[in-house]
């Protein structure tokens, strides 16, 4: 098996492929968007287009990927070596102006996705799909793996209802594309109106193959997904950011544990959750008690109660069915010291949170009622999506 070549490494190793962009040239990028040598994206493309290279645009946690959390919006600048504008995509606006496009003939993508419809990249790429769709300017995406591999699909097909910055397409939970086949999937099914695109497609990347399979480098593409195994447990744990539970932030292992003060991990585990866990048949990971201190979000500089998820066997372990089912059994724990988060929640002042990110308030009723898990089966009708998949699979 080769390692894979990202579509940023294809296009630096191609002189004839860089000549093909004759005009001037922006990049939305952060701090993922590096090389096979760690070389971020913005030095590479300096040195290629020169004086060509005009703009820089960011998505959320901005372009220097520092910014914390949902609704911290990041703030445009000049750079101070680039010297170039950079555009922040989630500030006051997430769709790019048009005066921030003025000038651009090509547009390059290079973000690091992680798989999950909850991660918003995806989003300010089919924005920007199309705003382009009726302007001269051709989109480029540099394609880049999908860390959760993209053979294996997971967790309900979002309810427009709920339609919001962490959900705009009818897509699962786990949906197996990779940034580029999102950008392809828009132009097929969502879009109004189709733009230039080109995908440039890694080279020797297979479906099946987790990040670590890739041996390429893992730089957070966010601030709290510090490892890939952080990105493996985010369909999961995402979902108690609706929640007055702690996902983690303010720890150095967020999204991979979850806890609460009111929480006596030991004890919950050996008297409950242990016993549940065997019945429901679920594989691939192992719940741990812990205690740990967030140093800021939830429950800052109070010591919590909880769980860490470690994954044994990422073919079995299945994210999100985990989470929905330690959001049952924590909220039959705790009763009354149970909460759930009260809007906003990605700018949207209507629906529950948990229902955003859900997608659907369905699953939040199926936890108040403490369902039984096989009633889970009954939210996964991927079958039209699966068909959609194939028709746009570029590997």
């Amino acid at each position: 098996m080769k390692n894979p070549t990202t579509g940023l490494d294809v296009l630096l190793k191609d002189i004839n492929l860089q000549c093909k962009f004759k005009g001037n040239v922006a990049l939305l990028c952060h701090n993922a968007s590096i090389d096979s040598n760690y070389g971020h994206a913005a030095f590479k493309f300096k040195e290629i287009f020169g004086d060509r290279f005009i703009k820089i645009f960011g998505p959320q946690h901005g372009f220097s990927t520092d910014a914390q959390d949902n609704m911290i919006e990041t703030d445009h600048f000049v750079h101070p070596y680039f010297n170039i504008p950079v555009f922040s995509l989630y500030s006051e606006t997430r769709i790019p102006t048009d005066e921030m496009l003025e000038g651009i003939d090509h547009f390059f993508i290079d973000l690091q996705d992680v798989g999950c419809r909850m991660y918003t990249y995806i989003y300010t790429l089919t924005l920007l799909l199309e705003k382009c769709a009726d302007k001269d300017i051709q989109i480029v995406v540099l394609d880049r793996p999908n860390p959760l591999n993209g053979v294996d699909i997971e967790g309900n097909i979002l309810d427009l209802e709920f339609e919001s910055f962490i959900g705009r397409h009818p897509i699962p939970v786990r949906h197996g594309m990779t940034i580029g086949e999102v950008a392809l999937m828009h132009q097929a099914f969502w879009a109004n109106e189709k733009v230039d695109l080109q995908i440039i497609k890694m080279r020797d990347w297979e479906r099946k193959m987790y990040f670590e399979d890739t041996k390429l480098p893992w730089l957070l593409p966010s601030p709290n997904l510090a490892r890939a195994e952080s990105a493996f447990t985010f369909p999961g744990t995402v979902l108690f950011e609706g929640t007055q539970l702690s996902e983690g932030r303010g720890t150095t292992q967020s999204l991979e544990i979850i806890g609460h003060p009111k929480i006596e991990p030991y004890s919950l585990y050996a008297n409950h959750l242990n016993e549940i866990l065997r019945d429901t048949k679920m594989e691939g990971f192992v719940l741990r008690p812990i205690t740990f201190l967030p140093t800021f979000q939830k429950h800052s500089y109070k010591v919590c109660g909880g769980f860490q998820i470690h994954i044994t066997n990422k073919r079995t372990f299945q994210p999100w069915r985990a989470g929905q089912f330690l959001l049952r059994e924590l909220y039959l724990h705790l009763g009354n010291e149970f909460k759930w988060i009260p809007p906003p929640y990605e700018y949207n002042y209507t629906h529950m949170p948990i229902d955003i990110i859900n997608g659907s308030d369905k699953l939040r009723r199926w936890v108040e009622k403490y369902e039984p898990m096989e009633a889970l089966d009954s939210f996964e009708k991927l079958e039209d999506y699966k068909r959609h998949l194939d028709e746009i699979k570029i590997y």
